[in-house]
């Protein structure tokens, strides 16, 4: 076959890897001019890297490349040889015993929740997909008919998915990534794709209380489990609870924040019909202390504790994170505009012990005006680097604060990703003195 690689980071590198050893001629196709293709690889680079693709055999898309700019660039009927990592790693896994999980948000401690939950009643769990290791590489792995794999699935991902998983889970869904889809409702249905193609005997779950949620899994045929309210895990009473079964309380779950009640309980849900036991349940959630940059302690200095909560980019996680804290706080908000609102956000602050926040980025002038509408007047400006910024937040701490970076914003401008802010702030904390 004749084979075209849409895109050539780690997911395009894994395709490559997998499709050339059963010596298919291979296209790299890159926006990258500079790009340097592997040996015996056709090279087609810049600025009309997806034009000319009719005459491929298969089409691998990289998730950060949208179906429509394949079609923009060729005919309609280009889609239908499109694939990707994700697809024909569902295609051709050896075991039907797949889990995944989508969401807007809490998708990686979910997962990870998961398979670590699995790991802990003694089963053999591989565990990739958004969270770090793209799905093919997982096949290096030796995966057998016995084993699970869990898959953090986005939305870059899921939209074009032709085969759905056993078990499918939609944590909630709030507008997200609206610069890439064409609307909100493009973003539902790109979810939606993970349930559509499940059968009778699979599994959707999904977060109870979200509409958004719901539809997204009333796309599966499949039995429709919710979370977070009966017959799912859910909590009563301060404990989590599942079939009448008390798991733990929720003041024992290493995870801090009210959300990650509902990650636990989706996790529970998840696994309840494959694993009933409750000690390696418990095991899991009394010392799982998260992923790195979600709300992730990095210093206490002078009686004031630095959070980074990087990972966070929309409105909706930078609430949670706020509300995750009963102590006084200071918050750095802003970063590069994804299309979203921040009247929820602004409501939040003013009606909390927020102490101060310190803008930053593209969408500080936005989030001023919604704050300013809603009364809150304490706001500064940070700076255009994460050292000055963080001096700024330390200013306007006090003894017994949080300085809580989570900026309810992409990263991009100020920043390469949000890795590279969380390590920037790191690293500023960590020269305070």
């Amino acid at each position: 076959m004749n084979i075209a690689i849409l895109g050539f980071g780690s997911q395009g590198q894994s395709a490559y890897e997998y499709w050339s050893s059963d010596g298919h001629s291979m296209t790299i196709c890159d926006q990258n001019e500079q790009l340097q293709v592997p040996n015996g690889a056709e090279a087609q680079l810049g600025e009309d890297y997806l034009n000319g693709l009719d005459d491929f055999d298969l089409i691998v898309r990289s998730p950060s490349i949208h179906p429509r700019e394949i079609v923009s660039a060729n005919t309609p009927g280009t889609l239908e040889k499109v694939t990707s990592v994700t697809d024909e790693f569902l295609r051709v896994c050896p075991t039907s015993k797949v889990i995944g999980v989508t969401g807007t948000k809490g998708k990686g401690t979910t997962s990870s929740l998961i398979a670590k939950i699995l790991e802990a009643a003694g089963e053999k769990v591989h565990l990739g997909g958004n969270i770090g290791i793209p799905p093919l590489e997982l096949l290096k792995n030796g995966i057998t008919e016995n084993d699970w794999v869990v898959l953090e699935l986005a939305n870059f991902q899921t939209i074009d998915l032709h085969y759905s998983p056993m078990v499918a889970v939609c944590l909630m869904v709030v507008p997200e990534h609206l610069n890439w889809h064409t609307d909100f409702d493009e973003y539902v249905k790109a979810k939606s794709q993970l349930f559509a193609n499940q059968t009778a005997d699979n599994v959707a779950i999904y977060y109870a209380p979200n509409a958004n949620s719901r539809h997204i899994a009333n796309s599966s045929p499949g039995q429709k489990i919710p979370y977070f309210e009966d017959p799912g895990a859910h909590v009563e009473n301060d404990i989590i609870v599942i079939n009448g079964q008390a798991i733990c309380h929720t003041q024992e779950i290493k995870l801090l924040g009210a959300h990650n009640w509902q990650n636990a309980c989706a996790a529970i849900t998840a696994i309840w019909g494959i694993t009933q036991n409750v000690e390696a349940i418990r095991s899991v959630l009394t010392t799982f202390a998260g992923l790195e940059h979600r709300l992730e302690l990095v210093r206490e200095l002078h009686k004031i504790r630095y959070y980074d909560d990087s990972f966070g980019t929309t409105p909706e996680t930078a609430i949670v994170a706020i509300e995750a804290f009963h102590e006084p706080k200071v918050v750095i908000l802003g970063g590069s505009d994804k299309g979203a609102s921040y009247d929820d956000l602004a409501n939040v602050v003013a009606g909390s012990n927020v102490r101060c926040v310190v803008l930053i980025g593209d969408t500080a002038e936005a989030i001023k005006v919604d704050l300013l509408a809603e009364g809150y007047t304490n706001i500064v400006m940070g700076g255009d680097n994460m050292k000055d910024i963080v001096k700024v937040a330390k200013h306007h701490a006090k003894h017994g604060d949080i300085v809580l970076l989570s900026t309810g914003c992409a990263s991009f401008g100020m920043f390469k990703n949000y890795k590279d802010r969380a390590e920037q702030f790191i690293e500023a904390v960590k020269a305070l003195s």
